[in-house]
């Protein structure tokens, strides 16, 4: 085929050149050479380069033709494309004039066509000399070309170039053959697709050894032919076989789908068996649970037992001896009485039988409550208790005391002894039913008293849902003991979770103290339940209420996820817990998503193990990121110093920490579509976008004390961590780090990926983002802070120096970093005004800001604005003054700002002078009214007081700053004597500067008759200063705005100044008057092409002026002075004073006082 290609495109280079179509043969040789086909481009190159066709003389004329300027370019286009209307419509009468004649001419001819082809196949072979060389016939041997023949050999190569790609080449040829219509081929039989292709094939057919290479061509083809047919052999019985694999699988496969059906429906059965086991399980484990209360009710009451027995012990020891001293007087006093009776002794003898029986019969009921109280329920058992402590304070007053003497017993008659025990009872407090009823009683009374307590509480079950609701709000919280008795009780799990339900939805939407009271009860309720109950029956309540319709309710199942978390199994913590929480997180409510931070972080520390770990760091930063300051503050407080000392994982949340920040601002669409520009890298941050930058820097101020703390902990040299003044980064400590030998990722995560990363953000922030640009600065100082003084200077400073272009050293880095410090220098200038703009006051307020570095950072702004403006020979750039604006904004450099702008001001050189004026012009909004009468002020009125005209108008614009934010009398009054002072200079440029700030001030709007006043005494100087031969600075900066000023007050225009200004507009801008809002771009302050608009050429006056340029600002000459006192002079001169107050006067006070 590549012969093939070449045979046929040489055959096209032979007829073009032939025929003379030198513009096709050229735009042909440039598409073969951009193909890559210098082969066959060789003949091309030699015709092209051959100086008798082409003199170089005649070369060098063509080149140095002047090139039409792209208006008279224009104006030719128009009349050619006239000409050219002109001319088709020319060509198609000629066209159809022709189809009509040769219509004529085939059927008076009858030329036969098949000959003229082989004639045209045979000359193009013959002009091929690479593979015909012997058969070179020379074009005129065949005799001249007659017009159909051309005809088809031009349709023929203009069909191949298309079909080759070579259309550029096409559309010369199509040009450069004018005399033949190329588009309409007429049907004959050398009208044939692909026709040039099938003319070389007839040539190649005609002779010998193409027929020779046609056979060899032939033979080849027939083996190709039977190797494919084995080939198909082969394919095809390997189709048979994979067609039975095929026929195999699918019936295994549908077995295996059978099997899977079979499966679903056995996998059905399980399931519902598991559902069945399951409740049964549940029924079991609340079978379990009462069992287990019961158990641990008798054990209770088996220790409170023999607690008290002990005591009743020693307490009936005491009162038995007093008793026996009574005995003992009674004795002696029958004694005295030498009263014996046999029967009456017979008779105690028998008493004291009779009390070893009560004895006896006292023991057997003692033994029998302990079998009794572990059978009987719990719902009894205080019951129980109490009778069981009356029955044995009963038993003490009746048991027999210490063995009396025989003899003794004697002498006592069975009447004294009960005297005596009565005298006892009423001596200890018990009634005689009391002791009479467990002398009487042989039956056990437990059984009746365990069914007594449960059926208490049961009724108690029953009757507080009914209760509830008729109990006033304030005092339900009295009815919690009961409903926790009767949860903790009841046998029923129906009845418990009703009554669980209840202790939720105790009352309707709880305040906080309400809801602290629930959730103490549910905590003590926990705590006795045990972790089986807490987690069937207290868990399943936060479902149910996570998506109530009152924020209250959801609040109170965020606290009990952080507080009954303690009281269920580890497992259940990291899994249903933590989807609540998750669930919780999403909430409409601020309240609730604060409770979920803070429920979060208690959370934590339950976890049994850190495998979700990643799902809460998500959580996390989503909390992070929430719109509510309440919990951002909740979740940077608690929830993150939780997440970092529970996962210990700090490395990768200031890794995704990182990667959110710069995020959030390489998401907002730039500041400009114009690429390559500075605006185009700046980005327009969203409401959205600034708050979540914002509170993740916040964040990654929290994180810095972890990150130091690490870096110390992880310090490959921990005998040099800290020296005797208690620094953890002294300077030998960094020469180790320097000999770069060990791996302190910790430590290199701040000046590797942190700083790289902050001032990558700060880049993209335009600047009126200051809000974020000091929150930078802020976790540039922690860092200071955190770090130290040899950190600071030897870290911190060469990386924020070699990122604004300064040269600095790197002695102090190990050479694996040095390479990726480097890159942070700014290698366009682009990025070097990205760098003045956005990295400069970093490095100023964030580095050199620190406490310790006030000295150089006084010489390095010294530097800045006093060197860099002298060898630059203009004022200070813009990024220079936009950054000495950011770090007046810190009240602290105040004092060190005014010392350098004095030097300024007082210097001889006026590019510093009109440097200082534009530096307290834009930081007069961050000084006060002290400030700028003592600072300010003074230096406006000397600046003013200069004689070169730049520096005078420069304070002007200055001046009018500080009238639109101070209206304190002082202030205002040495503002009018100077702008008297302008006046009085009359000056144009003066005169407009002072006109522009004038209407830029504050306009009061309660008084129309004010506004009108003033806007007819603008106008009409504005019409004056319009008849005079202004600078295009002066219209740029002065006028148009004044202008535009004015318009956005129309309900103080008059119609007749209104039409004058608009038409002063359009007159000076060069333009429409719809444009006048893109020209106001400079004032603004938005950095456009507003310089070019208003060019040297541009229409920036009425009349044509001699002027070359700007002259320099020493050759600047003042105009002579106004003569005239206009109505505008009047006005200003006199109601100055109100205009800068903001005042407002009535229509008698309109005279002007001097």
């Amino acid at each position: 085929m590549d012969v093939e290609r070449s045979s046929l495109c040489n055959c096209v280079v032979n007829f073009l050149l032939e025929e003379n179509y030198l513009l096709s043969a050229f735009e042909l040789l440039h598409e073969l050479l951009d193909d890559g086909r210098d082969d066959q481009a060789i003949r091309l190159k030699e015709f092209f380069s051959d100086p008798s066709h082409f003199p170089p003389d005649q070369i060098s004329r063509f080149n140095s033709l002047r090139v039409a300027d792209p208006q008279s370019l224009l104006e030719e286009k128009e009349s050619l494309e006239e000409k050219l209307a002109i001319s088709e419509y020319e060509l198609r009468l000629a066209q159809e004039d022709i189809l009509k004649l040769k219509t004529e001419t085939r059927k008076k001819t009858g030329i036969s066509l098949d000959e003229s082809n082989e004639s045209k196949l045979d000359a193009s072979a013959n002009h091929e000399p690479d593979l015909q060389p012997q058969k070179d016939i020379a074009f005129s041997d065949l005799g001249p070309l007659k017009d159909t023949d051309r005809h088809d050999l031009n349709c023929a190569v203009k069909e191949y170039l298309l079909l080759a790609g070579y259309r550029l080449t096409a559309m010369t040829f199509y040009e450069e053959v004018n005399n033949q219509n190329l588009d309409a081929w007429k049907n004959s039989s050398a009208c044939v697709p692909d026709a040039l292709r099938r003319y070389y094939y007839k040539y190649l057919s005609s002779t010998t050894e193409a027929a020779e290479e046609r056979i060899g061509m032939l033979e080849s083809l027939l083996k190709e032919n039977d190797r494919l047919k084995n080939d198909n052999q082969s394919l095809l019985k390997s189709k048979d076989v994979s067609d039975a694999q095929a026929t195999a699988l699918k019936k295994s496969l549908e077995v295996l789908q059978k099997d899977i059906k079979d499966k679903e429906i056995l996998v059905q059965d399980l399931k519902q068996s598991l559902e069945s086991q399951r409740k049964e399980l549940n029924d079991c484990r609340a079978e379990i649970t009462s069992l287990k209360m019961h158990i641990e009710g008798a054990r209770s009451a088996r220790n409170l037992l023999a607690s008290d027995s002990a005591q009743v012990e020693s307490w009936s020891i005491e009162n038995h001896s007093e008793e026996i001293k009574l005995l003992q007087n009674e004795i002696e006093r029958l004694k005295a009485k030498h009263f014996v009776d046999t029967e009456s002794i017979q008779s105690i003898k028998q008493e004291k039988g009779s009390e070893e029986t009560v004895d006896e019969v006292d023991k057997s009921q003692v033994n029998n409550i302990l079998p009794s109280t572990v059978d009987a329920s719990s719902a009894d058992l205080l019951g129980t208790n109490t009778q069981v402590m009356g029955k044995r304070e009963s038993d003490v007053t009746t048991s027999k005391p210490k063995k009396v003497p025989e003899d003794i017993l004697t002498s006592l008659d069975e009447n004294t002894i009960l005297e005596k025990a009565e005298n006892f009872l009423k001596h200890n407090g018990k009634p005689h039913s009391e002791t009479d009823g467990l002398f009487t009683k042989s039956e056990n009374p437990d059984e009746s008293n365990a069914q007594k307590g449960l059926g208490t509480v049961q009724i108690l079950s029953d009757a507080l849902p009914k209760i509830v609701p008729y109990v006033l709000i304030q005092h339900r919280e009295e009815l919690l003991p009961l409903i926790m008795c009767a949860i903790e009780r009841h046998p029923d799990s129906a009845t418990r979770d009703s009554l669980t339900h209840t202790l939720f939805n105790l009352i309707k939407r709880p305040d906080d103290q309400q809801r602290r009271i629930i959730m103490d009860a549910c905590v003590t309720l926990a705590k006795n339940v045990g972790q089986l109950r807490t987690e069937i029956e207290l868990l399943p309540q936060c479902w149910e209420q996570i998506n109530h319709m009152y924020e209250e309710r959801r609040l109170l199942v965020a606290q009990s996820c952080g507080e009954l978390a303690e009281f269920v199994r580890p497992e259940i913590r990291d899994s249903l817990i933590l989807s609540i929480v998750q669930q919780l997180i999403e909430d409409s409510a601020i309240v609730v998503r604060e409770a979920a931070a803070h429920n979060l972080a208690l959370l934590l520390p339950l976890f049994p193990n850190t495998d979700k770990h990643f799902k809460v760091e998500e959580m996390m930063f989503q909390l992070v990121c929430d719109p509510s300051g309440v919990v951002v503050e909740t979740t940077i407080k608690e929830l993150v110093p939780a997440l970092i000392n529970w996962g210990s994982e700090l490395d990768h949340v200031l890794q995704v920490l990182l990667s959110h920040i710069l995020g959030s601002a390489q998401r907002c669409p730039p500041l400009s579509g114009v690429e390559g520009s500075v605006e185009s890298h700046l980005r327009v941050l969203g409401e959205r976008e600034r708050w979540n930058i914002d509170v993740l820097l916040r964040l990654l101020v929290e994180l810095l004390p972890f990150v130091h703390q690490k870096a110390v902990k992880t310090c490959p040299f921990p005998s040099e961590v800290a020296d005797s003044t208690g620094i953890s980064f002294t300077v030998s400590l960094l020469e180790l780090y320097a000999g770069g030998f060990v791996e302190w990722p910790t430590f290199e995560w701040l000046h590797i990926e942190c700083f790289p990363n902050l001032i990558r953000l700060a880049s993209l922030l335009p600047q009126k983002e200051d809000n974020l640009r000091i929150r930078i600065t802020k976790i540039l100082l922690a860092v200071a802070e955190q770090f130290g003084e040899s950190y600071l200077t030897h870290i911190m400073l060469p990386v924020f120096l070699v990122a604004v272009g300064e040269n600095t050293d790197f002695k102090f880095f190990p050479s694996t970093v040095q390479s990726r410090i480097r890159g942070l220098r700014p290698q366009t200038l682009v990025a070097e005004r990205l760098a003045s703009m956005c990295v400069l006051p970093l490095l100023l307020a964030g580095v050199l800001g620190h406490s310790s570095k006030h000295e150089q950072l006084t010489k390095y702004l010294r530097s800045l604005l006093v060197q860099s403006s002298g060898q630059e020979g203009q004022p200070a750039k813009h990024e220079i003054v936009n950054s000495v604006r950011f770090i007046c904004i810190f009240e602290e450099y105040h004092s060190m700002i005014f010392n350098i702008l004095w030097e300024l001001v007082v210097s001889s050189d006026i590019n510093l002078k009109i440097s200082a004026a534009n530096f307290l012009k834009v930081i007069v909004p961050y000084i006060d009214a002290k400030v700028a009468s003592t600072h300010v002020l003074p230096a406006l009125v000397t600046l003013g007081s200069d004689q070169n005209l730049n520096v005078k108008y420069a304070s002007v614009d200055a001046f009018g700053a500080v009238a639109q934010h101070f209206k304190n009398d002082t202030i205002v009054d040495k503002i009018r004597i100077q702008m008297d002072a302008f006046l009085e200079d009359g000056s144009v440029e003066a005169t407009i500067a002072v006109i522009f700030q004038f209407t830029a001030s504050p306009i009061p709007s309660n008084d129309l008759l004010r506004r009108r006043e003033r806007a007819n005494a603008f106008c009409e100087s504005i019409r004056a200063l319009d008849a005079t031969d202004l600078p295009f600075s002066s219209v740029r900066d002065f006028l148009l705005p004044a202008i535009q000023n004015l318009l956005k007050d129309p309900d103080a225009l008059d119609p007749a100044h209104k039409e004058a200004l608009e038409i002063i507009s359009r007159e000076r801008s060069g333009g429409t008057f719809d444009t006048i809002s893109k020209v106001m771009g400079a004032h603004i302050g938005l950095a456009s092409s507003v310089t070019s608009f208003f060019g040297e050429s541009g229409l920036l006056g009425k009349k044509e002026t001699d002027e070359p340029g700007a002259l320099p600002p020493e050759t600047i000459e003042s105009p002579q002075p106004i003569v005239e006192d206009t109505r505008f002079r009047r006005i200003m001169r006199g109601g100055f004073t109100d205009m800068l107050r903001g005042k407002t006067k009535s229509n008698e006070e309109n005279s002007p006082s001097h």
